[in-house]
């Protein structure tokens, strides 16, 4: 049997509203799943809530809420914070991400996520 869980596109404002709902969402109040990209995808692996038969879908309903809120304001600003904490030798190309993002170029916040399911879980994520 497949577990469906289920996001509300309408509470994704930020990165940090997907990981709050998208833990809840597996975990219930206060879950966790992940709260960076590498450790979404951790996650998405399972073990973390999901079940152990890979057997799961996200259903991440008014998701076109979500898309346009981590379109690229938000990826411009998570691009910032991530200048500010990442090693010096990674600036050169967080820079390069940041300007183009600044440009209204390359892939979004919400596209990261996308991807990520994509790769890591083909099939489980249901844009409605």
């Amino acid at each position: 049997m497949t577990t469906t869980y289920v996001l509300d596109g309408q509470r994704i404002h930020t990165l940090e509203d997907f990981w709050r709902v998208m833990g809840e969402a597996v975990n219930g109040p206060g879950g966790y799943f992940g709260k960076n990209l590498d450790a979404f995808r951790d996650c998405l692996w399972g073990g973390f809530g999901t079940p152990d038969d890979g057997e799961f879908k996200v259903q991440w309903r008014q998701h076109t809420c979500s898309k346009r809120d981590l379109g690229y304001p938000e990826t411009v600003r998570q691009l910032e914070i991530r200048l500010k904490r990442c090693h010096p030798t990674n600036r050169g190309w967080v820079t390069e991400d940041l300007n183009a993002a600044l440009g209204g170029r390359r892939p979004t916040v919400f596209d990261w996520l996308v991807e990520i399911f994509e790769e890591t879980a083909p099939g489980a994520l249901e844009l409605c």
